[in-house]
């Protein structure tokens, strides 16, 4: 919102001629959600349905071949002697066939809105306007603008020619966005270029006025630039694609005659719904703190399930004697384990005494094996 209570008002050549009350619905909450779904629905409202032609694609004379002809059931173009005939037709497969699901013009083209959504978009869009750092955002060029809202004499009402209005933005700085949308001018992308809507360019400054004195003959004419009456605000004008932030230029009659349409006379200024959105400073105030409860201590933690198979501890809850039996299996393995170096030192020591007599062993078996000539002495067998 803005931060001051009086607002400069300027002669049509650029002097401070003197300050006016900024209105209260300037200070409204600014909900950019609120802007864009209502942006968003009012922007259907002037749409024009459309529809394809009920018999496109439907013209022809067309039935299905039925089955046991080994060819697609697809209603197919009767008669002979061209080509067309045996083609299929109707579908949204074939060939210069209707379309899927064809459009109808009883769809649900427009949208209904809540007043009180409408009044507070409209409202969260004037304070938006009021704040130099979301019209710049928005993409205005305000450099050289004195004050923001811009706010000029009344007699701008009856500027009637566009040199003059010319000269008006000069005096204020606010030509430069007008040159910014007269630069922009770019031919549109699509076919909307052959449907009368051939140039696109970007939104200038709007000019909000009481009573048109000639103001829409001379502004209106200038690129960019639009014109409202204050009676009739617009929030398609105010936040142009659901972007809150557009530079108005307000005449001061216009200005003024806010406090008549918003406030205890007229609509409802949107109020706040906290008057301090800080709420980690709230939390951590000491006014918050002193009636808190102590903060908890950390949850309990349960221990993991551990497999019985593998932890003995686990099986000792489950079976104390399968435990036992497997804790005394393991003592004598690990028995058995430092028993090993010594029992195998053991069987090599048996081994390699028996290996000492081997060579004695095998002379002698050698010598028992021979064989010799039983007749080498005659048959003399008691000598």
């Amino acid at each position: 919102m803005a931060a001051r209570p009086l607002v400069s008002v300027f002669s049509l050549t650029g002097d401070k001629s003197g300050e006016t009350t900024l209105p209260a619905v300037m200070t409204a909450p600014m909900r950019p959600d609120i802007v864009q779904f209502v942006h968003t629905n009012m922007s259907k409202n002037n749409r024009q349905a459309y529809s394809v032609s009920p018999w496109a694609g439907k013209q022809v004379s067309a039935s299905s071949w039925g089955t046991g002809r080994a060819v697609a059931r697809i209603p197919r173009v009767g008669g002979g002697g061209t080509s067309r005939s045996g083609q299929g037709a109707f579908g949204n497969m074939c060939r210069g066939g209707r379309m899927f699901a064809p459009t109808k013009t009883w769809r649900k083209w427009h949208r209904k809105i809540n007043s009180t959504q409408k009044r507070y978009a409209v409202a969260s869009s004037l304070a938006a306007s009021a704040v130099p750092a979301l019209v710049m955002a928005r993409g205005h060029k305000i450099d050289e603008v004195p004050e923001i809202p811009l706010v000029m004499d009344t007699s701008i009402e009856s500027a009637k020619k566009t040199s003059a209005a010319k000269d008006i933005l000069a005096s204020v700085g606010a030509l430069a966005d007008v040159e910014k949308a007269a630069d922009s001018k770019k031919i549109r992308a699509g076919k909307g270029k052959a449907r009368n809507r051939r140039y696109v360019l970007r939104r200038g400054p709007l000019v909000i006025y009481k009573s048109n004195d000639g103001v829409e003959q001379a502004f209106r004419n200038l690129p960019g630039v639009e014109l409202c009456c204050v009676d009739r605000l617009n929030l398609l004008q105010l936040a142009p694609g659901g972007h809150m932030g557009r530079f108005c230029i307000w005449s001061q009659s216009a200005l003024d005659s806010l406090n008549e349409i918003y406030g205890s006379e007229g609509k409802s200024i949107p109020e706040d719904l906290m008057a301090n959105a800080d709420l980690a400073r709230i939390i951590n105030s000491d006014e918050v703190q002193s009636v808190l409860n102590p903060a908890k201590r950390a949850n309990k933690r349960y221990l993991r399930k551990k497999n019985p198979i593998k932890s003995l501890k686990a099986l000792a809850k489950l079976d104390p004697y399968a435990a036992a039996a497997r804790e005394s299996e393991q003592r004598a393995e690990a028995a058995r384990k430092g028993n090993k170096a010594a029992t195998l030192a053991k069987k090599r020591a048996a081994a390699k005494s028996k290996k000492q007599f081997k060579a004695a062993g095998k002379a002698f078996y050698e010598q028992v094996s021979k064989q010799g000539d039983v007749c080498e002495d005659g048959f003399n067998i008691g000598a």
